[in-house]
């Protein structure tokens, strides 16, 4: 546990795990520093567009289901009356999003996220520096890191990032990875404080999918020994097994804060690496921003 709350960054390839080869080496590397595991997302409905799978993942991924999830702009609907936002949810914190995505946009700003724009970030960038590397230099400074150090006041706590397939490619996030680690060097002042977290999804799933991406060993073990496998965690909530899972294709994850993530044995970015030598398994995808706000002590800690 670090002796100071992190300041979060994630970055989240939205349908983009598929495109990821080996050319991607800062994608890999940053796998190797980190601790990689799997967030378990439900079942799609049937009939859904790819616009309301991507906010209703959105939506697991922030544990909040019961928001309106409408893609469209007739807001007529009203949410639960509860408290649903996160600085109600998460001790006042402080978010902000970055995404082309209209439907996100709509979304993130009920649950208390400051929408901003992209292109607004890195509109002044030098002619001398890459966009990424400025793209790179603004996200941290939304999180207070400036310079090589950590200022003692910033904008945001938690900053996403979130990348469509279609919009960028696994290219530009490699890239900005590359331009984020330059940045925060292990040992530096920036390493201690930043909690990166990189996402990616497969997008919409396939029927070739339950049998290349399963993450339950029931699916590979055909015997009647099959049946004494008690339900792994993520199958399960308050000691109960969650009605709606699916075993296959979840989200990928590695997550990176020096001298605070404890190191696993995978190397790259795939999902066998992670399956064979990831330290966090496979926990559910409700979870997630759960632990973020553990790290940036807004939020007691989940699980063991």
């Amino acid at each position: 546990m670090a002796d100071k709350p992190s300041r979060s960054l994630v970055l989240f390839g939205d349908g983009l795990a598929r495109s990821i080869d080996p050319s991607h080496s800062h994608l890999h590397s940053l796998a190797s520093l980190s601790s990689c595991g799997f967030l378990s997302l439900p079942n799609s409905p049937p009939s859904e567009s790819e616009d309301q799978r991507t906010v209703r993942e959105f939506a697991v991924l922030l544990d909040a289901p019961n928001v309106n999830v409408q893609v469209s702009d007739d807001d007529s609907q009203k949410d639960s009356p509860e408290k649903q936002t996160l600085p109600d949810r998460f001790m006042g914190m402080k978010a902000a999003i970055l995404t082309n995505h209209s439907g996100l946009k709509s979304f993130s700003s009920k649950l208390g996220f400051n929408v901003l724009q992209l292109d607004a970030l890195a509109k002044d960038y030098d002619a001398g520096l890459h966009e990424n590397d400025v793209v790179a230099l603004e996200l941290l400074k939304l999180l207070g890191f400036q310079e090589g150090k950590v200022q003692d006041s910033n904008n945001f706590d938690l900053v996403f990032f979130h990348i469509g397939a279609g919009e960028k490619n696994v290219e530009y996030i490699n890239a900005l990875v590359g331009g984020l680690m330059n940045q925060a060097q292990p040992g530096s002042d920036i390493s201690s404080r930043l909690h990166l977290s990189l996402v990616m999804s497969y997008g919409k799933v396939s029927e070739d999918d339950e049998s290349k991406f399963s993450v339950s060993k029931r699916a590979d073990e055909k015997s009647y020994l099959s049946l004494l496998y008690p339900l792994q965690s993520y199958a399960m909530k308050g000691g109960f097994p969650r009605k709606d899972v699916r075993l296959h294709s979840p989200l990928l994850i590695a997550q990176w804060q020096d001298a605070v993530t404890h190191k696993d044995n995978a190397e790259r970015f795939y999902f066998q690496d992670f399956m064979e030598h990831g330290g966090n398994l496979t926990i559910p995808a409700d979870r997630f921003l759960h632990e973020i706000a553990f790290k940036l002590w807004k939020a007691p800690k989940y699980g063991a």
